[in-house]
């Protein structure tokens, strides 16, 4: 086994105490695992990449936006193992001028620097990525490949997602809370926490699909879903965020992202002042990674007069 996939443990580290009314927030430090195939990605990735090498295959297809943090992986993990990648990318105005594109995007630019060819589709085309017909003339255009889904999302990352929670992890805390796309990640950690831990999923989109898009992968159906209400939707943000984010990162040297961590910590502890989350609860808090989206994204809020996310040397 590449050691890109060799057993995996993050750090729990302490992200905010409220001693008046026995809190303890800990992040289980995934997005420190891998530089580049960081948090839930590598998870989702492992048993993907391994089965497309079982397979044979010296090629993997897959699906994302112009900031996926899915892409950016995937290509970096391709490098890795020495696989060509291919990222099939919403908008098809981006592939016009690719070399512009790159230069104003720091996601695309990483993906395309780890050896990542693109095929940009309409918002339209892109809707129909899951049907027989869309893979189909993908196969016409590049023969042979491995299908990996957007934001990787599938049993086999379910099987990786799994592994996050270790045994000191469901024995020690009463709740624990994960962001959510794709619903990959969350159904891995309610597959396997304790029968005496609350699973809360903080669903980076708005609607209330994503119990749904979970439970595929779940037998357990006692986990609570937090809709994404409080900023507009996916990726949407205000200062009030971006103010949270950066006073945390002073304090705790975690460094974290507004599309995924950045809200579900900034709910959890919502939640705590207001006593939706009671009593004496000790919190355990994944952290998915995706840093790699910080770059562009300050480029949108300084073009927009934004406060910026302020992170020196962030990691």
């Amino acid at each position: 086994m590449n050691e890109l996939f060799l057993p995996q443990k993050a750090v729990n580290q302490t992200f905010k105490k409220f001693e008046d009314l026995g809190v303890t927030i800990d992040i289980k430090r995934e997005d420190v695992l891998h530089k580049e195939v960081s948090g839930n990605k590598l998870r989702k990735l492992k048993y993907n990449m391994i089965e497309a090498q079982k397979q044979g295959h010296d090629t993997i297809l897959t699906y994302g936006g112009a900031f996926s943090n899915h892409i950016a992986a995937t290509a970096a993990a391709g490098k890795i193992l020495r696989l060509q990648t291919i990222g099939v990318i919403r908008g098809e105005e981006l592939g016009q001028d690719l070399e512009k594109t790159l230069s104003g995007n720091s996601t695309l630019k990483l993906a395309h620097d780890n050896g990542m060819q693109f095929h940009f589709v309409s918002r339209e085309a892109y809707r129909q990525k899951e049907s027989k017909d869309f893979l189909n003339k993908m196969k016409a255009v590049f023969n042979s490949f491995y299908n990996i889904p957007e934001g990787g999302t599938n049993a086999l990352a379910v099987q990786g997602t799994e592994e996050i929670l270790t045994e000191f992890d469901k024995i020690n805390y009463d709740l624990i809370c994960v962001a959510a796309g794709t619903g990959g990640t969350a159904a891995g950690i309610i597959n396997t926490a304790s029968e005496h831990q609350k699973v809360m999923v903080f669903s980076a989109l708005k609607g209330d699909f994503m119990k749904a898009e979970i439970e595929k992968y779940t037998i357990r159906k006692d986990f609570e879903v937090v809709n994404e209400d409080a900023f507009g939707g996916y990726a949407k943000s205000d200062d009030g965020l971006i103010s949270y984010m950066n006073s945390r990162f002073r304090e705790s040297g975690i460094s974290l992202e507004p599309i995924y961590t950045g809200k579900m910590m900034y709910g959890i502890e919502h939640m705590v002042k207001t006593g939706v989350i009671k009593g004496k609860t000790r919190i355990l808090a994944i952290h998915t990674g995706g840093l790699q989206s910080i770059a562009g994204y300050n480029k949108m809020l300084e073009k927009k007069g934004r406060l910026k996310i302020s992170y020196e040397n962030y990691v």
